[in-house]
């Protein structure tokens, strides 16, 4: 091995090899500049539990993993593919003799799902774990089932520069090893520079690249939301010295930009790089001595109702913040601008993506797995339950998954295709219209966003690239020329006539439905606009592939037309009259009638005779749940409260009776008390609590009234109603009932204090306390003096612990 700078890692390796030696998960905390990405790996090669295998080391990001590996092979002496090699989607440097290969998080799971043992695996080193990509999240998962189920030999090893390693212990177990490793202890010089929001924002930016090219030494790291941005800054970095070079980096470049990007400039001068968040870790951008942080990231934010996922530009989390300073300190001394005023206070950590992305991948990937509840998987972060029930809702509806949450034959077939299900089905079906070609295009397309600007699709697929193309449209071409060889067709497009359909199968709740110039209404329910002198405007139908995700009047980006004559015979359903109700908001009760419908698109509608008895609960079940809201009463109000406080205190088995929890589950617990309703007044006045109580057996009644009593019995005999409708279970009693009572009274057997409104006797507030001994003591005195002059005729006495309990006058105590 070529001879190397000692990294802080280095004094770490021994207790590492230790640790993965004697068992067979480790965590490992290093921060910025310690080494660990590349020095960790090489390190466990010659240990006697990984020479029977090779060793898989994960990056969050490809441009990470092509440098990894590079720089490790260039440690050893060797070129790509020997000892060290990486593989992504597209693209792979693996020989025959590469014992580490180095790849995206999405390969794992691949590889997992098409052989659980792992043969030939000896142990999966997840790098830059905080990043928590929802691949990150479900690879973990599904090596920690393969681990504990099918090889108890596999050693696993997260490490990363910030770790919450609370959640990992509890899903790792908590006798997991964990090593701490300092990074390499530079100074960074911190200065803040507030933009005003009033202003160009590339301006301001450009402005404070020039100060620190004149202050400072070195090239300069900016970090900026998104490629649009980056790009507005270049042009308003236009007329800098010719000594110093505008460079771009993220993830939309060609591999040669990218490694440009990385490396010193060949003719010495200074740079100024800007990135995306694909330089944020892992990747050490040479030469840089100065960050200049804006600020925002931008993070796809997904929207389950309307299956959208739009981009939000948010206020940066204060760990990225940090490791975009260090980027600064990776090589010496350095500087870092911050775009904020140093009183901003930012959020403390970002949410992991599996918390806010689509979740149909996850779900088929489940599926794939044989998983019916991800319950059954351990998770550091369990995926919510409703963006996962729209994720097998979509994949129902476009036919992957049964209703058992089962791959279907057609799911199946999918499983050979590397992108969406959706893009999956498209592809899988594409020969139904003898049109695979026309269908790798499209797919490679919408994954990756080439193209140009056109809204049409039909306009850009009408100028396909060639193999010399680069850029953006040679990626294109790469990917659509993979996805050729999965399905075993040339390229040639013959016609372009099954474009639409193509679409429809991927997005059937975005096949949309003229209603004026620009304007469609998708079968999501929502309108989507088009410019109305675009040629699109004026379509009959069609498929929005790529919107905004506005919730009403979304932008369409692209999409294509589809007639309806093509909708009625791609979606067989739509031939045939089904019963519809529908609330009027005017009369406040069921309309019905039939339709010919694809989702919310009416086709054709006739009145109905007769309403069915199930399709007027599906109807009130989708008015409630519409509403967002159930109708509680106070009874059922305080039921509520009690069972909440179980839960959070006992656990199970009380049961989640948030207002979240009972609206998705309206089918098991309301629909059997709706026989006769036909209005929505009607349905407000059923007795919640009655209804909610039958769900509970006779032993869970009988413990909810014990710990969780509607009252307490006080010293006076009085028995005084609590209230659980708060934080915290509330008793408002009388101060006079108390005498005698040494401690606060205790619920949930015990382990909750009720917290005592001590009242005047004319039901006045006078004290709120936790601890009533404290209050004798104490607060009680003070109390007497301010009230024995105005409530003469009530017993104020001296010594309350001894005095009898009431809530009468002196004279009927008498």
């Amino acid at each position: 091995m070529t001879g190397t700078p000692t990294l802080p890692i280095e004094a770490r390796l021994p207790a590492i090899r230790q640790a993965l030696a004697d068992n067979p998960r480790v965590l490992l905390v290093a921060e910025p500049g310690a080494g660990k990405t590349t020095r960790v790996p090489l390190a466990l090669l010659d240990e006697p539990w990984s020479r029977q295998g090779k060793l898989l080391l994960l990056e969050p990001r490809r441009v990470a993993a092509r440098l990894a590996a590079r720089h490790m092979a260039s440690q050893l002496g060797e070129s790509l593919g020997e000892t060290v090699g990486y593989r992504m989607r597209g693209e792979s440097r693996v020989g025959p003799d590469t014992r580490l290969e180095v790849i995206t998080q999405g390969v794992l799971t691949r590889l997992l799902q098409d052989d659980p043992m792992l043969e030939g695996v000896a142990g999966i080193i997840f790098d830059e774990f905080h990043e928590r990509s929802l691949e990150g999240d479900l690879g973990l998962a599904l090596t920690l089932d393969a681990q504990q189920g099918l090889r108890d030999d596999l050693r696993l090893l997260v490490m990363s520069a910030t770790l919450d390693v609370a959640s990992l212990k509890a899903v790792l177990g908590e006798s997991t090893p964990l090593i701490d490793c300092p990074g390499r202890a530079y100074p960074v010089t911190t200065h803040h520079r507030p933009v005003n929001s009033r202003d160009e924002a590339a301006r301001q930016q450009a402005a404070v690249v020039r100060e620190a090219l004149a202050a400072n030494q070195g090239d300069i790291l900016v970090f900026l939301p998104g490629v649009g941005e980056i790009r507005r800054l270049v042009r308003a970095l236009s007329g800098l010295s010719a000594n110093i070079v505008v460079l771009e980096l993220h993830g939309r470049l060609p591999l040669a930009e990218q490694q440009r990007a990385l490396s010193r400039d060949e003719q010495g001068r200074r740079r100024v790089v800007l990135a995306t968040a694909i330089a944020e870790s892992s990747v050490t951008v040479d030469g840089v001595r100065v960050v200049i942080d804006g600020g925002f990231e931008r993070v796809p934010v997904f929207q389950s109702r309307l299956g959208l996922t739009r981009l939000a530009t948010q206020r940066l989390n204060r760990a990225s913040a940090d490791q975009r300073r260090g980027r600064a300190a990776r090589q010496g001394p350095g500087v870092c601008y911050r775009l904020w005023a140093e009183e901003q206070p930012l959020p403390p950590h970002g949410e992991p993506e599996i918390v806010q992305a689509d979740l149909a991948p996850l779900a088929f990937e489940l599926a794939r797995w044989g998983v019916k509840e991800a319950a059954a998987l351990d998770w550091v972060t369990p995926p919510p339950a409703g963006p996962l029930a729209a994720g097998r809702a979509l994949l129902l509806r476009i036919g992957v998954l049964d209703d058992m949450h089962q791959l279907t034959a057609l799911g199946r077939a999918c499983i050979r295709w590397p992108c969406h299900p959706r893009l999956a089905v498209m592809l899988e079906r594409a020969g139904e219209f003898e049109a695979r070609a026309l269908a790798c295009w499209l797919a490679a397309l919408l994954e990756s966003r080439a193209g140009g600007e056109a809204r049409d699709l039909a306009v850009t697929l009408a100028r396909l690239p060639g193999r010399d193309a680069r850029g953006g449209e040679g990626q294109w071409y790469r990917d659509a020329r993979r996805l050729a060889g999965v399905a075993r067709c040339g390229l040639r497009v013959d016609a372009l006539a099954p474009l639409g359909e193509l679409l429809a199968l991927a997005y059937p709740e975005r096949v949309a439905l003229y209603q004026s110039p620009g304007r469609f209404k998708l079968a999501a329910g929502n309108l989507a606009l088009i410019e109305t002198d675009h040629p699109l405007a004026h379509a009959e139908a069609l498929v929005a592939a790529e919107l905004d995700g506005q919730a009403q009047g979304a932008k369409i980006y692209r999409g294509a037309a589809l007639s309806l004559s093509r909708l009625e015979a791609l979606f067989p359903q739509v031939r045939t009259f089904r019963p519809r109700l529908e609330w009027s908001d005017d009369e406040g009760r069921l309309i019905g009638e039939e339709v010919r419908a694809l989702g919310e698109l009416i086709l054709e509608r006739r009145p109905l005779q007769t309403l069915p008895a199930e399709a007027v609960r599906e109807a009130l079940l989708a008015a409630v749940r519409r509403r967002g809201a159930l109708a509680v009463d106070a009874a059922a109000e305080q039921l509520l409260a009690r069972v909440a406080l179980l839960r959070r205190t006992l656990g199970d088995p009380w049961p989640d009776w948030s207002q979240a929890a009972l609206l998705a589950d309206l089918e098991t617990w309301l629909a059997p008390y709706l026989e006769g309703v036909r209005r929505l007044d009607k349905l407000d006045r059923l007795p919640l609590a009655k209804i909610l109580l039958d769900r509970l057996d006779w032993p869970q009644r009988q413990a909810l009234d014990d710990l969780a009593p509607t009252h307490l019995s006080v010293p006076s005999g009085s028995r005084i109603r609590l209230d659980y409708t708060g934080a915290e279970p509330v008793l408002a009693v009388k101060l006079q009932e108390l005498f005698g009572l040494a401690e606060t009274p205790c619920i949930a057997g015990g382990r909750v204090p009720v917290l005592l409104h001590l009242l005047s006797p004319a039901g006045r507030p006078l004290q709120v306390t936790r601890d009533l001994a404290s209050f004798w003591a104490n607060g009680y005195f003070e109390v007497r003096k301010d009230m024995r002059g105005r409530y003469p005729k009530h017993p104020w006495p001296e010594d309350p612990w001894a005095a009898q309990a009431t809530a009468r006058t002196k004279h009927k105590l008498r």
